[in-house]
């Protein structure tokens, strides 16, 4: 099936009231694959908390590389990213991304270096008087743009402006961190990585059915894997220990802005 004319990331109710999820569950058997990408948009409406665990493979001429990210998100604006790599040890091994919603603090633990910044503002004005295509999702709690963690919980921009604009279907069930998941494939989707723009790079993706995340991302070319990622925990409305969102810089912190 096909779906270029999906262009519904960016659909959400307007106001300040409390969104809500527009699909409230998926039908008991296989969704097509329009319905699964309205049902993903809104997977971040589900849950109020979150604590995930994520791991990356990647394979490159260097070998592999495995680094692992651990997420916690309290909605509206709370997020914690803490990223490592378990291979390189753990004395000073992690960067950490938090929000409160207004202001960003990364710290890197190798370097000592530490930045402390305003939320940026998203794009404004990309109304209901621009097609889809144009507008953005606007999450409820901002994470780290262009990694993971932004990718798996808030999917509706991957949706529409990758895995449509290739050749999607439906290929049937698995379990993924102990929960059932839907399996999608999508043959030669657009691409801005010149390595990746070729007829024969396959993604693979698995969607929580309870809650809408991505789960894991298998990326293929030629049939050999190229990068792997894959929840290893996931636990939505968690309760999350007091001051989990509270940090301070360490002496000797280098900040650069």
């Amino acid at each position: 099936m096909t779906t270029h004319l999906w262009d519904r990331a960016a659909l959400v109710p307007a106001g300040t009231g409390r969104r809500l999820p527009a699909v409230v569950a998926l039908p008991a058997d296989l969704p097509t694959v329009a319905e699964l990408f309205e049902f993903m948009r809104d997977a971040e409406l589900r849950f109020e908390t979150l604590l995930m665990r994520l791991e990356e493979r990647s394979f490159a001429a260097r070998g592999e590389m495995v680094v692992a990210m651990d997420v916690a998100l309290r909605h509206p604006g709370h997020a914690r990213v803490t990223t490592t790599e378990p291979d390189r040890g753990v004395a000073g091994n992690f960067e950490l991304w938090i929000s409160d919603g207004e202001t960003i603090q990364t710290y890197s633990g190798t370097h000592r270096l530490g930045t402390s910044r305003p939320v940026r503002n998203r794009p404004r004005g990309l109304d209901a008087h621009f097609p889809g295509s144009a507008r953005v999702y606007e999450p409820i709690t901002p994470l780290p743009l262009e990694t993971l963690p932004e990718l798996f919980v808030h999917p509706a921009g991957y949706c529409q402006n990758v895995l449509a604009t290739g050749r999607p279907w439906i290929s049937g069930t698995d379990v993924v961190a102990g929960r059932e998941a839907i399996v999608l494939e999508c043959d030669h989707p657009r691409t801005i990585e010149r390595a990746a723009d070729r007829p024969d790079f396959h993604i693979q993706v698995t969607v929580d059915r309870a809650d809408g995340i991505i789960t894991r991302l298998i990326e293929t070319i030629g049939g050999e894997v190229t990068r792997e990622a894959v929840v290893t925990a996931l636990e939505p409305d968690a309760p999350l220990a007091p001051g989990i969102f509270d940090f301070e810089f360490p002496d000797g912190t280098t900040m650069l802005f």
